[in-house]
């Protein structure tokens, strides 16, 4: 039976790949780690779990030879602009704590480590328009350089010492979520649910015309759990694939909103730290290659997404229609 380790349980992701692992592979099956951010209750009631610091190499040895660990799904992240203001603590999160989680699986015997990156992997240089999966990496943002070393030192563990290792740039993602995020720079694509449904205006923080690519929950997850379970044989890339679901601008998401909420207003009070961050990333993903590597085909685009997230965020702060 798989037993699967999940750093990071308690984030963005985190908090929706557990449940779904655990409906795929068995309740007991699925060990969620959490470290600085508790893990919700349902998680830790539906499940095993355990605390995880990424940055201590023994509590990461400790948790995979305890629960018997083949495979490693590494969520832990300081996201973008965070990390801009917490340099030291994304250093050893995303760069020494990466180290440690694919050292302890090569040394005690873990089968495969799922370790997404980000399209923050790219920089300034790299074409913005259809990005290519194979291209220029020039990132110039903490973050950024910390998903291009991942993804480097991922192929290595997988052509060098035999661990499989395995991962996809994921674009922004969107869900419905219990708290309000505030540490990534598409972030502002969750918060303007809340605020549509709750004052029907937001201030956006990114200028109107700022296109980037986009995902919804359902379908990262999907994208994750289909890479790990593809076959090796038909994989010619490792901890790289782009993977695309939809391209928009803060105007045009706000558009789609007004279609469905008529009185909603937007306005916009530009982040420069965050705007600076989103013109150096891609504006539309060329992922031919994960479609041709593993069958990669998102299930949701802008209209479809937006219809879904303002049922599921009505529900969630208790409001009808």
């Amino acid at each position: 039976m798989k037993r699967i380790l999940v750093t990071g349980a308690a984030g963005q992701i985190g908090r929706e790949l557990v449940p779904a692992l655990r409906d795929r592979y068995g309740s007991q099956e699925v060990i969620a780690a959490g470290h600085s951010t508790p893990l919700p209750d349902t998680m830790k009631e539906a499940g095993p779990h355990t605390v995880v610091d990424v940055t201590n190499p023994l509590q990461i040895k400790d948790a995979i030879e305890k629960y018997e660990i083949d495979t490693v799904y590494h969520m832990s992240t300081i996201l973008s602009a965070l990390a801009e203001n917490k340099r030291q603590r994304a250093h050893a999160v995303n760069i020494t704590g990466l180290c440690n989680i694919l050292e302890a699986a090569h040394l005690s015997g873990v089968e495969k480590v799922m370790v997404p990156s980000s399209i923050a992997a790219f920089g300034p240089e790299t074409p913005r328009d259809l990005t290519p999966n194979d291209t220029i990496q020039r990132p110039n943002t903490l973050y950024g350089i910390s998903k291009v070393f991942g993804e480097l030192l991922g192929n290595y563990y997988s052509l060098r010492l035999g661990l499989d290792v395995r991962g996809l740039r994921l674009p922004g993602i969107i869900n419905c979520m219990d708290y309000e995020p505030t540490a990534g720079t598409t972030d502002y694509a969750v918060l303007i649910f809340f605020s549509a449904l709750r004052e029907s205006r937001y201030s956006c923080y990114l200028r109107p015309d700022t296109r980037l690519p986009m995902m919804y929950m359902p379908d990262a997850i999907r994208a994750i759990i289909e890479l790990s379970e593809t076959s090796i044989d038909r994989l010619t890339h490792r901890a790289d694939f782009n993977v695309s679901a939809m391209s928009f601008t803060p105007a045009e998401l706000a558009d789609a909103i007004q279609e469905r909420i008529p009185d909603f207003k937007i306005k916009y009070e530009i982040d420069p730290l965050r705007q600076s961050i989103a013109d150096t990333w891609p504006q539309v993903l060329d992922d031919t290659v994960a479609r041709d590597e593993w069958g990669w085909k998102p299930d949701y685009d802008m209209d479809a997404m937006v219809d879904d997230m303002l049922v599921q965020m009505r529900e969630k702060l208790g409001m009808s229609g």
